[in-house]
């Protein structure tokens, strides 16, 4: 009886500290342990989780009063169930919690999930295991007639507010009638570039990564197809000027082999 009542009494202890920790003012903390040193784990674990965030989120964080800041790393520290248990991937996990669990509360700006997105992305670039140079490619291929090669390392994308542009004197509080389209890349230097990009651009990446076996000769009307424009030959005189700088950049790392 002994053996088999002391995992089960284990368990329980386990379950009474981990919910004290996670939120003290709800769940009382295990009987029998001094609260001085419950109060070292409690200090230790949130304020790891808030110093993370912190670190993640700056400009998010800007946003906020510090009791504001602390309340929302406090909801998502005891609210939110993390399936990881990577450092790394707790921005991941708290873009989970704002898109699928917290939604909008009073006071959350109302770009708050896209803004984390923007920011999470810097992080997630610079972890990313794809190497440029595991890549084959033609660095000197003829981009028109030739297949132009994304870097899997650049990320075109979109937002309904314009996210790189948001600070403590720039809130908006309505999304403008037009998105915002950004590319993020990362170099082989490891620095991650943030540039906003044109409709066209976004475009032409779009097709790139839809349409691998397109020469960008044929990326380029298609555009020009979509957007309905009256002279195509403008869109691929434009384009080709696009995706030399986009080599030059290390976004297009040339045709493929």
């Amino acid at each position: 009886m002994k053996s088999d009542a002391a995992p089960e009494a284990l368990a329980r202890l386990q379950a009474s500290f981990t919910a004290h920790i996670r939120d003290p003012q709800s769940a009382a903390a295990p009987a029998g342990i001094e609260d001085r040193r419950m109060g070292i784990y409690r200090d230790l674990f949130f304020n790891n989780i808030k110093s993370f965030m912190s670190g993640n989120f700056p400009v998010l964080k800007t946003l906020f009063s510090d009791d504001d800041w602390t309340s929302l790393c406090r909801d998502f520290y005891k609210e939110y169930r993390c399936h990881t248990p990577l450092f790394p991937e707790i921005p991941r996990e708290f873009m989970k919690y704002l898109q699928d669990q917290r939604q909008n509360r009073e006071g959350d700006p109302p770009f708050m999930l896209e803004l984390a997105h923007y920011e999470w992305v810097e992080l997630a670039l610079s972890l990313d295991e794809a190497d440029h140079d595991d890549i084959a490619a033609d660095k000197h291929g003829d981009l028109l007639n030739g297949i132009p090669l994304l870097s899997p390392l650049a990320w075109p994308l979109s937002y309904t507010y314009p996210v790189h542009r948001i600070c403590t004197g720039f809130q908006p509080r309505e999304a403008p009638e037009k998105p915002t389209h950004l590319l993020v890349w990362r170099q082989r230097d490891f620095v991650v570039k943030f540039m906003q990009i044109n409709n066209i651009a976004r475009l032409l990446l779009q097709k790139m990564n839809a349409e691998p076996q397109s020469t960008g000769l044929e990326l380029l009307h298609a555009v020009a197809e979509e957007i309905h424009h009256p002279n195509p030959e403008v869109v691929v005189e434009g384009g080709a000027d696009l995706l030399q700088n986009l080599r030059h950049k290390e976004i297009v790392l040339g045709t493929r082999p």
